[in-house]
């Protein structure tokens, strides 16, 4: 299973452990990943999903899974996350752009 969220699309970071001598050596920042029982209001139904803390508080934050997915680019989603979003948006209908004003 591969160390990445399935919403943010964050994963492994490398970077120096410093000791006090100050002698570096290679290490890995994994994200805080949890596995999450979502609630998906158009499908009617629960969805599994390993995100990482930060998503699960952007999901919360957005207002819920289905508003999170709609507003998501489907360049960070992953493959499941994908296809969740699409049955979203054929159930609900596509969101409408947002004419920017000028």
């Amino acid at each position: 299973m591969s160390r990445r969220c399935e919403l943010t699309a964050k994963g492994p970071q490398v970077g120096h452990k410093v000791s006090h001598s100050n002698i570096k050596t290679k290490r890995r920042f994994l994200p805080n990943l949890c596995n999450v029982t979502f609630i998906s209001d158009a499908l009617g139904r629960n969805v599994r999903l390993r995100v990482s803390t930060n998503a699960l508080k952007s999901v919360d934050h957005n207002g819920g899974l289905d508003a999170y997915l709609l507003k998501a680019r489907a360049a960070n989603l992953s493959p499941r996350a994908l296809e969740i979003k699409r049955a979203i948006e054929k159930k609900v209908g596509k969101p409408a752009p947002v004419a920017k004003a000028s």
